[in-house]
C-alpha cells in the first residue's frame, strides 16, 4: 500500500473519530442490536439463487457447482436463522465433499482423492457443524480427522493447514497454497468440534504482525537457522513481522476478521494465552474503520466492501467491547441492502434482501439493474453475517437466538437507500486492490470474475465501440481484471494491462483507459506484476510486464493528465526493464520470473526499450537472425534453421521491427527525443530510416509478406480444421496494418462474428470469453495499436519501401542482402517484395470484391 502524508494524517483523524463512536450517517438499527431482519430478508433472497438441488451454478463455466459459495451461503442462512432454507446445500456437500476437498472432482476415477485441499477441508468441517450434522461421519468421512491430517506436525510448515497428498507418489504434484483463511477455519472447525490443535493456533498467532493485523499469506525468507523448520535450500516460513522487508505482509482486513473469530471460538473451546493477540486485532480492525463505517480487505480488496465490513462486524460483535464500530458496520452494510421501503418501485424490486459489494454498486442497480449475480450473491452472504451477528463458535454449536418476528416492510432503508453520499471529484480513484497478488503459476481452473455492475461507457452501435464496451464492462472496480483460483480471488495484471492496449486500440472508453492505466501503475501494482510480490524472495523483475507498463506509463502521459509523479514511474520503468538486458535478449530475474525464451516475449521487451529509450538495435538483431526460411519466425528463439513458424509471434516481431519512438511524447523530466531519425514527423514514409540495417528492412519486408499469406480471402487466419481462429486473424492484421498494409477486410470478416454482449467467444465455445475478446480488439481495429493516438511507439515505415534509400557504408555486413542504395535485384527485392506487391495489388483487392460475409452462427461471458 502507498503510504502518503495525506493517508497517514487521514487514519489517525479517523481513529479519533472511531474512539467517539462516530461514522457517516446514523446507525440503521437500535445501538447495540443485530440487524436479524435484514438478514433474514437476505437469506431470503439468497435461497431464490440456489437450483433445487441446492447447488449454485459457477457463472464462468464447469462441470463442478461452487462448493465454496455455496458454504458461505450456508453460513449465512444458519446465522439469519434461517437454517431450514440451507438443507439442500447440507445434502448436497454431504454426497460430494470430496468433489471440492481433494482432486477428485476435477479429475475424477484417477486417484487424485488422495489429494487434499486444506481449506477446502477445514471449510467443510465447519459447514458440517454450523448445519448440525455429524462432522465425524459427513457422507462417510470423518472431517475432524481430515482436517487434523492436513496440519503439519514437523518441518517447515508445521502447525500450518497444508495441501497435501496422501499418496507420496503424488507429492510433487502438490503445492501449498493454503493461507490464513483456511488455517482460521481448521482453528474453527477443531473447536466447534472440542478438540483444539495447539500447533495450529501458535502457527496462527506468528502470521499476526505487531500492529495487531493478520497477514493472509504465509511466506517463505532465507535464514541461517538450522532444523527442521528450515527447507533444504536455507529458507522457512516468516512470521508477519519477519516477512515485512520482503514485502509479504501487508495488512489485511478479512484475514485479520477471520483470525479474530478463530481466536475467539478456540478461546471458547479452552485454549489459553488469547487475551492479548485477541485484544491487538480488535484494536487494530476498530482504528482501521473507514469514515464511511465500513472495512476494506488485504491486498486488493482495501477500498470498504460489504464482504470485508461483514467479516470483521461478525468478530468485533462476538469479541465485545467495539459496539460503536460494530454499529457503523452495521450502517455502512444496510446502506448496500435492497430494501422494500427503498426499492419497491426501483430495479431491484424483485431482488429485495440482496446486498451488494458496496453502496455505490446498490446505487448503481437501483437505476440499471444487477448486471453481475454472482458478485451480489458473495456479498450478500458474507455481508449478512455482520447483520445477524453470530460468532462462529456460537454457529458450530447451535447456540442460536431465537427467531425475530417476520421482517414485514423489512429493515429500515440505510444510507444507501436515502440520500446518495457526495460524489468523488474528477480525477480518477484507483481500486485499493492494487497489489493482490496474481496466481504464481496458472492453473486451467483459473476464473474470470464478472464485475457485480458495470462501469463501461454507453456504447456506439459499431463493432469497435460494442467491443470496447464489452472489455470495459469486465474490471472489477472499472479498472482492473480478476480472477478466482481455488476459492481465492486474485488481480490478472496481464489481462488488465492487455485490456487497456485493447481498448487504445479501438479508441474506445477513455475513462476505463484511465483508471485501469493508473491502477497498473500504483507502486503496489508494479511490485505484484513486474516483481513478484509476494510470491518472491529475492529481488526479481519480468521483462514483458515492465515493458507492457511502460508503454501504458508513456500512454498515460502523453494524455496530459498523468499522474504528478509519471516521470519518476517512466524512469524506474525503463531503468529496470535496461537492467534485464544482455546481448540482444531479456532474461527474467527470480523464481517466478518467465524462463522460456519466447519470440513474442523478446519482441515486447523491444517494444518498450524503443518506447523507453528509443534504441533496440541489438534485441532487433537478436529476433531478424531467428527469421524461418519462409519469413515467419518461431515460437520460440531456442529454434534455430526453422523452414516456417507461428503466424501470432511473426506479428508480434513485425511491430518490433518496425516500431520508433514517437516523436511528439512529451519531452520533459526523464523522456526525450532520443533514437528518433527524422524529429520533424512522426508520420511513416516508405523511406527506410538511416539507422536501420539491410537485413532489417529486408525482415520486414519477408514477415509482412509472410502474414499476407497467412489469411485466407476473408482476412481470416483458420486452423487446422478450416475455423477462423479470431486471436491469430487479430495478430496478423495488427501485424500488417503496423507494416501499412490494409486490414480492413479482417475488420469487417471479424465484426459478423461479434456476439450479441460486445464479446467473442473462444474457439469451440458459445459464450464470450475475455481472453479472447481481448485478442480480438486489433482484428475489430483493423489496426495495430502502435497507430493508437498518443502511442509511444509508432511505425517507421510503411510498405512497400521505396528503393533510394542511401547506406553509404559499403562494407556493412548484408547477412545476403545487397544494399538497399543499390540498384541492383537484391534477393529481398526479387522475392519477397515482388510476392507483398502482388498480395497488395491482387490479394486484398480480391478479398474486397469477394469477400464472404460470415454470419454470426448463434454464438452467443466471466
Amino acid at each position: 500500500m502507498q503510504h502518503t502524508v495525506h493517508s497517514r494524517l487521514a487514519v489517525i483523524g479517523l481513529s479519533a473519530l472511531l474512539l467517539f463512536g462516530i461514522c457517516a450517517g446514523p446507525p440503521a438499527v437500535a445501538e447495540g442490536a443485530p440487524s436479524r431482519p435484514a438478514a433474514r430478508a437476505n437469506s431470503q433472497w439468497l435461497v431464490t439463487q440456489l437450483k433445487s438441488d441446492g447447488t449454485l451454478e459457477n457463472p464462468l463455466g464447469g462441470a463442478l457447482p461452487d462448493h465454496g459459495l455455496m458454504i458461505d451461503v450456508l453460513y449465512a442462512m444458519y446465522a439469519s436463522g434461517a437454517g431450514d432454507l440451507a438443507a439442500p446445500i447440507a445434502s448436497y456437500l454431504e454426497l460430494h465433499a470430496t468433489d471440492y476437498y481433494t482432486w477428485d472432482g476435477l479429475v475424477p476415477g484417477q486417484g487424485f482423492d488422495q489429494i487434499i485441499v486444506g481449506g477446502a477441508t477445514a471449510k467443510i468441517l465447519v459447514a458440517a457443524e454450523v448445519a448440525g450434522r455429524d462432522p465425524r461421519n459427513f457422507g462417510g468421512h470423518d472431517m475432524v480427522a481430515e482436517t487434523q491430517g492436513t496440519i503439519k506436525r514437523a518441518g517447515p510448515d508445521k502447525g500450518r493447514v497444508s495441501d497435501y497428498a496422501k499418496n507420496p507418489d503424488m507429492a510433487d504434484f502438490v503445492s501449498n497454497n493454503a493461507n490464513m483463511f483456511g488455517q482460521a477455519l481448521g482453528v474453527i472447525g477443531l473447536a466447534g468440534a472440542g478438540v483444539n490443535d495447539q500447533f495450529a493456533i501458535d502457527t496462527m498467532l506468528t502470521q499476526q504482525c505487531s500492529e495487531g493485523y493478520f497477514r493472509i499469506f504465509f511466506g517463505y525468507v532465507p535464514t541461517t537457522e538450522t532444523g527442521d523448520h528450515v527447507t533444504p535450500n536455507g529458507y522457512k516460513v516468516s512470521t508477519c513481522d519477519e516477512g515485512k522487508a520482503f514485502d509479504q505482509s501487508s495488512p489485511d482486513g478479512d484475514s485479520t476478521g477471520f483470525a479474530l473469530s478463530a481466536l475467539l471460538a478456540a478461546r471458547r473451546a479452552g485454549a489459553q494465552g488469547l487475551d492479548e493477540p485477541i485484544g491487538r486485532a480488535v484494536a487494530w480492525l476498530t482504528a482501521n474503520q473507514t469514515a464511511d463505517g465500513g472495512w476494506g480487505g488485504g491486498v486488493g480488496t482495501e477500498v470498504a466492501n460489504t464482504n470485508s465490513t461483514g467479516l470483521i462486524v461478525q468478530a468485533l460483535a462476538d469479541a465485545g467491547g467495539a459496539q460503536a464500530a460494530v454499529d457503523c458496520g452495521v450502517a455502512f452494510l444496510q446502506s448496500a441492502q435492497a430494501t422494500t421501503a427503498a426499492d419497491a418501485t426501483t430495479s431491484l424490486a424483485d431482488h429485495i434482501g440482496a446486498i451488494a459489494y458496496n453502496p455505490e454498486s446498490y446505487r448503481a442497480a437501483q437505476t440499471g439493474g444487477i448486471t453481475g449475480i454472482d458478485t451480489w450473491i458473495r456479498a450478500s452472504a458474507q455481508a449478512s453475517l455482520g447483520l445477524s451477528q453470530v460468532g462462529f463458535y456460537d454457529l458450530t454449536q447451535g447456540n442460536l437466538p431465537e427467531d425475530d418476528p417476520p421482517p414485514g416492510d423489512n429493515p429500515p432503508p440505510g444510507p444507501g437507500g436515502t440520500t446518495p453520499p457526495p460524489q468523488a471529484g474528477p480525477t480518477p480513484q484507483v481500486s485499493k486492490k492494487a497489489g493482490q497478488p496474481a496466481p504464481p503459476k496458472k492453473k486451467s481452473n483459473t476464473q474470470t470474475v464478472r464485475p457485480a455492475t458495470t462501469t463501461s461507457a454507453p456504447a456506439d452501435d459499431t463493432p469497435p465501440g460494442r467491443l470496447g464496451a464489452y472489455l470495459a464492462g469486465t474490471l472489477v472496480d472499472g479498472d482492473h481484471v480478476e480472477v478466482t483460483e481455488d476459492d481465492t480471488t486474485y488481480v490478472d495484471y496481464d489481462a488488465t494491462a492487455d485490456l487497456v492496449l485493447a481498448l487504445r486500440t479501438l479508441d474506445e472508453q477513455p475513462d476505463a483507459v484511465d483508471r485501469a492505466s493508473r491502477f497498473l501503475l500504483n507502486p503496489d501494482s508494479v511490485k505484484a506484476y513486474a516483481h513478484g510480490v509476494p510470491y518472491e524472495t529475492k529481488p526479481a523483475a519480468y521483462a514483458q510486464p515492465l515493458a507492457k507498463l511502460l508503454v501504458i506509463a508513456e500512454f498515460l502521459r502523453a494524455d496530459g493528465d498523468a499522474p504528478e509523479d509519471i516521470d519518476e514511474t517512466v524512469d524506474m520503468l525503463r531503468r529496470d526493464l535496461a537492467k534485464l538486458g544482455k546481448d540482444g535478449r531479456f532474461v527474467d530475474t527470480g523464481e517466478f520470473g518467465d524462463a522460456d525464451d519466447s519470440t513474442a516475449r523478446l519482441a515486447w521487451a523491444t517494444l518498450g526499450t524503443i518506447a523507453g529509450s528509443g534504441e533496440a538495435d541489438r534485441s532487433i538483431d537478436t529476433l531478424v537472425a531467428h527469421q524461418c526460411d519462409d519469413g515467419t519466425f518461431p515460437v520460440s528463439l531456442d529454434k534455430v534453421d526453422c523452414e516456417t513458424g507461428d503466424v501470432t509471434a511473426t506479428a508480434a516481431v513485425v511491430e518490433a521491427l518496425n516500431g520508433r519512438r514517437q516523436v511528439t511524447q512529451p519531452t520533459t523530466g526523464v523522456h526525450d527525443a532520443r533514437g528518433i531519425d527524422d524529429p520533424r514527423s512522426a508520420a511513416p514514409n516508405n523511406v527506410v530510416p538511416k539507422s536501420w540495417s539491410d537485413s532489417r528492412a529486408a525482415a520486414l519486408v519477408r514477415t509482412a509478406a509472410a502474414l499476407n499469406d497467412a489469411t485466407d480471402t476473408d482476412g481470416l487466419v483458420l486452423d487446422k480444421r478450416g475455423t477462423p481462429d479470431l486471436p491469430a486473424s487479430a495478430a496478423v492484421a495488427a501485424g500488417r496494418q503496423a507494416a501499412g498494409l490494409d486490414s480492413s477486410g479482417t475488420a469487417r470478416s471479424m465484426a459478423a462474428l461479434l456476439l450479441d454482449d460486445g464479446g467473442f467467444a473462444a474457439k469451440d465455445d458459445e459464450d464470450s470469453d475475455l481472453a479472447t475478446s481481448i485478442a480480438a480488439a486489433p482484428g475489430i481495429a483493423g489496426r495495430s495499436w502502435l497507430s493508437a493516438e498518443l502511442a509511444p511507439v509508432t511505425a517507421a515505415v510503411r510498405l512497400p519501401l521505396a528503393s533510394e534509400h542511401k547506406n553509404t557504408d559499403k562494407n556493412a555486413d548484408t547477412g545476403g542482402v545487397a544494399r538497399l542504395g543499390s540498384h541492383e535485384v537484391t534477393p529481398w527485392k526479387a522475392a519477397a517484395f515482388l510476392s507483398l506487391l502482388a498480395a497488395i495489388a491482387i490479394g486484398f483487392g480480391a478479398r474486397y470484391f469477394f469477400n464472404r460475409h460470415r454470419t454470426n452462427k448463434g454464438e452467443s461471458s466471466t
